[in-house]
């Protein structure tokens, strides 16, 4: 009986400049048999731009004769959010404290970064910074009209 050819994608999210054969990435390539040492060298070398730790949502299409793809999107909105508020982490009660602050301006910078991912290039930028306010009243970031916004 022959053996069956597995493929398909595999959505992680990948460090920038740290992916390693070792756990969990490792694991989760090699039971889809994907050449771990080889993605590893090709991820950290189209990531070696990107500061090092920044979490990349990645998607991997994986065949069964070893061979893969990979696409990656920018860092999740909550990321930039974080760095831009100078925080670590969200509110543990959203809505009743505030972990944080932004401008309208870093929203709209967010926002522009996030447009040109895949999934939002026809989306409008105005659903996009919507989105991204969302995002950070979630984590109980409060969004602050700056010096320089015309609202």
């Amino acid at each position: 009986m022959a053996a069956k050819q597995l493929s398909g994608v595999l959505r992680t999210y990948i460090a920038a400049g740290k992916a390693t054969p070792s756990p969990p990435l490792g694991p989760s390539l090699g039971q889809r048999g994907v050449n771990i040492a080889q993605f590893c060298k090709e991820f950290n070398d189209r990531t070696k731009h990107i500061v090092t730790g920044v979490p990349i949502p990645t998607i991997i299409h994986y065949k069964g004769d070893r061979t893969f793809t990979f696409e990656m999107n920018s860092p999740p909105v909550s990321h930039f959010l974080k760095t831009a508020a100078g925080i670590e982490k969200g509110a543990q009660k959203p809505g009743r404290e505030v972990a944080g602050t932004v401008t309208l301006k870093q929203i709209y910078e967010i926002a522009k970064i996030k447009k040109q991912d895949s999934n939002n290039r026809n989306v409008p930028l105005k659903s996009v910074c919507r989105s991204v306010i969302g995002s950070a009243r979630s984590m109980g970031i409060q969004v602050i009209p700056g010096k320089d916004s015309d609202t």
